[in-house]
């Protein structure tokens, strides 16, 4: 028979929970007013997402770091105060360029923004937990929510990219569902850090289910990464999108992947089993390299920054591999830098565009032919993140990759730093290509309203927030560095 337990409020640690319950609590706030009356302005669901978004970033400020809560569920560690933070600035900045001139389809729907909320809230249960069963929660929870977003998009391309999206998500949860399973047929338990205890005291035996299990989670991680040879929905999902929402989703689901992978795949490469570590190795070699190679080719600037995206990814990987304290604070420092600059580059394609549903590409290169002389001021804002994104200095990006190039050096990869090296060198000429058609092409049209012309005044602040950053970040890397090394030491990565 078993004995009931009494469980105080205390031990619960309750305010553990707290961020992840505003982001819910918002999300059902906007489909109550929604309820309440219909046909209410966008812009109220716009601001009430801001406002617990806010409200959620405040909690966070509020929590102790290293403690347990919730049945010892979740953990906030420093790697959940980082992810999470970067969650939602990313999330905040997004949600922004829905104060757009035009009205687009989702846009008028409540449910879009409750999504939007739903889905932050499982980003951050993602994050901050070590519970194989709850990252699974949080992980279905973002991603169902991201597919329903994507397909509210109104154009034909729209449900393709969401059919491809739900279908490879669902190979992804299975995928995880079977390595989590083989994991706790292993250990007996589904917490990462007593998974990790277990198969390192019976030497990692039998090695070919540790392998298997790692092999189901690179699988499940590098659909949701977008890491050669699972990135060929990002392409196709990218172009269905918005801009806006392309540039949330090669920013702020991948920080919580990252965090995760970070989690999980420590004591596998620590294992000291060859196979995870050349699984690993040629992951990161081949995402770099191939994510380049295939964004050289591409004639629409979105698709090329979905390319580009698919390249950084393996960049920040090469951290994982590497493991060091050094190493993982570069990752979020690296992140941080190219959220802003990532979120610059995506807000300008959003800026300029339009309600036509007929053409087959919204932002080709042409389409840019000749801005200096159009719209001077959207041409050297393209061109600075661009700049940025291809790693030129002094802009932002060039010392996240110094960072994460440096970390490879010091943890005995030298090959790897130099491909690293190779790849950014490689990246420059397409990055620089937009630049050419700005600054030396013949204009297409005779002024350049086509280029912002769904720019409103908050697109237009997000874009020059992100512009000073990218620009005067010079002077913010080494204050980043020092609080992503304090969070990440104390955490023990």
């Amino acid at each position: 028979m078993l004995t009931p337990v009494d469980v105080s409020f205390e031990s619960l640690h309750i305010e553990t929970l707290i961020p992840m319950l505003i982001a819910i609590v918002g999300g059902l706030v906007i489909l109550v007013a929604d309820l309440a009356k219909k046909d209410l302005d966008k812009s109220l669901y716009v601001m009430l997402a801001v406002t617990f978004l806010l409200l959620d970033l405040g909690s966070l400020f509020q929590t102790d770091i290293n403690q347990r809560g919730f049945f010892d569920v979740l953990l906030v560690d420093g790697l959940a105060m980082l992810g999470q933070f970067i969650v939602l600035i990313g999330s905040l900045a997004f949600v922004m360029l829905s104060f757009s001139r035009k009205n687009f389809h989702e846009y008028l729907y409540a449910e879009y923004f409750a999504f939007y909320m739903f889905m932050v809230a499982g980003l951050q249960f993602m994050i901050a937990t070590d519970n194989l069963i709850l990252i699974f929660v949080g992980l279905e929870t973002s991603s169902l929510a991201l597919y329903t977003m994507i397909a509210m998009h109104n154009r034909h391309t729209a449900l393709e990219a969401s059919i491809k999206y739900f279908t490879m998500g669902a190979l992804s949860a299975g995928l995880y569902a079977f390595g989590a399973m083989i994991l706790y047929a292993l250990s007996g338990s589904v917490e990462i850090g007593k998974i990790a205890e277990v198969l390192s005291a019976s030497g990692y035996e039998p090695m070919i289910l540790v392998i298997v299990a790692t092999a189901f989670m690179i699988g499940a991680f590098g659909f949701k990464m977008a890491l050669v040879p699972f990135h060929t929905w990002v392409p196709d999902v990218y172009e269905g999108s918005t801009a806006a929402l392309a540039g949330f989703m090669s920013i702020v689901p991948k920080i919580a992947a990252l965090v995760v992978i970070m989690r999980l795949f420590e004591f596998l490469l620590n294992s000291e089993i060859l196979w995870v570590e050349v699984m690993i190795y040629a992951l990161v070699v081949l995402t770099m390299t191939l994510g380049n190679i295939w964004a050289l080719v591409q004639d629409d600037v979105k698709r090329m920054l979905a390319y580009s995206s698919i390249s950084h990814a393996g960049f920040v990987m090469a951290a994982v591999l590497i493991g060091t304290t050094h190493a993982n604070s570069a990752l979020f420092v690296y992140w941080l830098l190219f959220l802003f600059t990532n979120l610059g580059a995506f807000a300008m394609l959003w800026a300029s565009r339009t309600k036509d549903n007929s053409a087959r590409y919204d932002h080709t290169f042409e389409k840019f032919s000749g801005l200096i002389k159009t719209s001077p001021i959207a041409a050297f804002m393209i061109a600075i993140f661009m700049l940025s994104l291809a790693g030129v200095p002094p802009f932002s990006l060039f010392f996240g990759k110094m960072y994460m190039i440096s970390s490879a050096v010091t943890g005995g990869y030298i090959t790897l730093a130099i491909i690293m090296a190779l790849n950014s060198a490689i990246a420059a000429y397409y990055y620089l290509k937009i630049i050419f058609f700005m600054f030396f092409r013949e204009p297409l049209v005779n002024d350049g309203s086509e280029v912002m012309a769904n720019a409103g005044n908050s697109v237009r602040s997000v874009i020059g927030i992100a512009a000073l950053f990218t620009i005067f970040g010079i002077f913010l890397v080494n204050p980043i560095m020092e609080m992503v090394t304090y969070f990440v030491y104390t955490s023990g990565y």
